[in-house]
């Protein structure tokens, strides 16, 4: 039967067998006493180089980067206690597992070497047991230790991929939101005789609540707010999808006219529920620039509001299901005369389900309010003032929901003309 000690380093002779061969670095300034401990390596299994004193063994650590370094205490020059502390000083190599070798192991040099950089200690009259064991021993660190250094290197890669698909992400997001915002009616003069302003803050980069305002034949103004459920990309295709629907010469050839009731009806059959639920409400409005004449419908869409002039307000809404609940319901439409100085205002719902830090909704009450009370603002200011009141309420500048707010005014002592194309 093998001795214990045959046994032990035929099990070390194993384990190295079944690894990849690490490479060992000895700095010895005695040459037998090198060349001794290298034979006993390499008849391990390990590739060993040497070097004679601390200034040679430092630069071989440089550039072969060993798995492990055996460094002799006393040496010419650069001692082991020196090079421990050169080596943790360099950023590239204070990972790098060191062995210090000496023919005194008396308690305060242990603890002197360990504390310039040392690893391990190894006294010289080690039994060759002792040795391979902390030799076997050291390699496992060093190998923990490159494992460590090869996972951060990879989460630091991973990381930068991340952040560039991050950034092409968010590039592309900001390309999306762009297009979606230029599909927005310009502010200022959409037709004689009418001013128009708004503000839009979707929750995400791309919002699903849009709005415009258009020419719809040659003596009308078409003008709509839709809110596709949902946030994000998909729910602003699919906004964009409604608004194509809704294009001047679209639905001339689709619906056949500018009645918004007859519009309405189309897009509920177009546009029905999604397999994931998803749907819109949608409030479409004509003003006949001739005969000063409103006339709307809606689609489970309540975001419209008339101030009038006379200091009447109320909201133009009727109950209704969202577009798609019901592909045979039929829209009908309403009709009210506007004068000068009256004021409509498109919106979403997401100005007036603004929370407050206690989960209290503004509501539309205080949103009419607001509206009321500025009504002697400019129409620009008017929109600034009310989304202003909103975030105060909200305690913050992000609002949990898309927020439109689109204001358009007839002006005092004009006549209705031509739409702006």
């Amino acid at each position: 039967m093998a001795e214990p000690a045959q046994r032990i380093e035929q099990q070390l002779l194993t384990d190295a067998a079944a690894k990849p061969t690490p490479l060992i670095l000895l700095v010895d300034d005695d040459e037998i006493t090198r060349m001794g401990m290298a034979g006993r390596l390499k008849r391990l299994g390990y590739r060993v180089i040497e070097a004679g004193d601390g200034t040679a063994g430092l630069a071989a650590i440089r550039v072969q980067r060993p798995d492990l370094v055996i460094l002799d205490w006393m040496m010419p020059g650069m001692d082991g206690p020196s090079v421990c502390e050169a080596i943790r000083t360099d950023p590239e190599l204070k990972s790098s597992q060191v062995v210090l070798m000496t023919a005194h192991d008396r308690p305060e040099q242990i603890a002197e070497g360990l504390s310039r950089g040392a690893d391990d200690f190894l006294s010289k009259a080690a039994s060759r047991q002792e040795v391979l064991a902390r030799v076997q021993a050291s390699l496992r660190s060093s190998a923990l230790v490159r494992e460590i250094e090869r996972t951060r290197d990879d989460l630091d890669r991973s990381h930068r991929l991340l952040s560039a698909k991050q950034h092409e992400l968010e590039s592309e997001l900001q390309s999306a939101a762009d297009f979606v915002r230029a599909q927005l009616p310009l502010p200022g003069i959409p037709a004689p005789g009418l001013t128009m302003q708004w503000a839009y803050q979707p929750s995400l980069a791309l919002g699903g609540d849009l709005f415009h305002v258009c020419p719809w034949g040659s003596d009308a103004l078409g003008l709509y707010i839709l809110d596709a459920s949902g946030h994000g990309v998909a729910a602003a295709l699919r906004a964009v999808a409604l608004m194509s629907f809704l294009r001047e010469d679209n639905l001339e050839k689709t619906v056949g006219s500018f009645d918004p009731g007859a519009i309405i009806s189309e897009a509920n059959r177009r546009f029905p529920l999604t397999k994931d639920g998803e749907y819109f409400t949608l409030w479409v409005g004509r003003i006949d620039l001739s005969s000063h004449t409103l006339s709307y419908a809606t689609a489970g869409h309540s975001g419209a509001f008339l101030h009038a002039d006379r200091n009447e307000s109320h909201w133009l809404s009727m109950p209704s299901l969202p577009l798609g609940f019901d592909p045979d319901s039929i829209f009908a439409s309403t009709a009210i005369a506007v004068h000068p100085r009256d004021r409509l205002y498109l919106l979403s719902d997401g100005i007036y389900e603004a929370p407050s830090p206690a989960g209290e909704l503004w509501g539309r009450p205080r949103l009419q309010a607001t509206l009321d009370a500025h009504h002697s603002y400019s129409l620009g200011q008017s929109i600034a003032e009310t989304m202003a009141a909103a975030r105060q309420w909200l305690g913050g500048d992000v609002f949990p929901d898309d927020v439109a707010l689109l204001g358009l005014e007839v002006l005092d002592g004009s006549t209705f003309g031509k739409a702006r194309s």
